[in-house]
């Protein structure tokens, strides 16, 4: 399954009800969930995106992958204090929330990834 991008809308809907502040996520997944945020015009996020959704495919069956434009969703970027893009955040499936910034290789996505099953 390739990755999902997602609005505020869609993330509360597919992903968590966000509350008033941070520590009021709670996340409503149903497996765990690697959410990337990014811009068109980062080149760092352009060479994660690749691999993303070539990790979407190998590990759909366990693992949900969305993505976030952070030009157009400003609102749901500042809730998670996105301040470098790529940001991914990597939420186990009982709601434990770790994140990275910057850009990752293929292979530490795919350990980060290994992490949360």
């Amino acid at each position: 399954m390739a990755t999902i991008r997602l609005t505020k809308e869609s993330f509360e809907k597919r992903v968590a009800q966000l509350g008033t502040a941070l520590s009021q996520f709670k996340f409503t997944g149903h497996k765990p969930a690697v959410v990337d945020f990014y811009a068109d015009w980062c080149g760092p996020c352009n060479m994660v995106a690749p691999f993303l959704e070539d990790l979407s495919k190998e590990f759909y069956e366990k693992v949900d992958f969305y993505k976030v434009n952070v030009d157009e969703e400003n609102e749901l970027s500042a809730y998670f204090g996105i301040r470098s893009i790529p940001t991914i955040l990597f939420i186990t499936a009982d709601g434990a929330m770790t994140r990275h910034t910057g850009a990752l290789l293929r292979e530490q996505l795919k350990n980060e990834i290994n992490k949360l099953l």
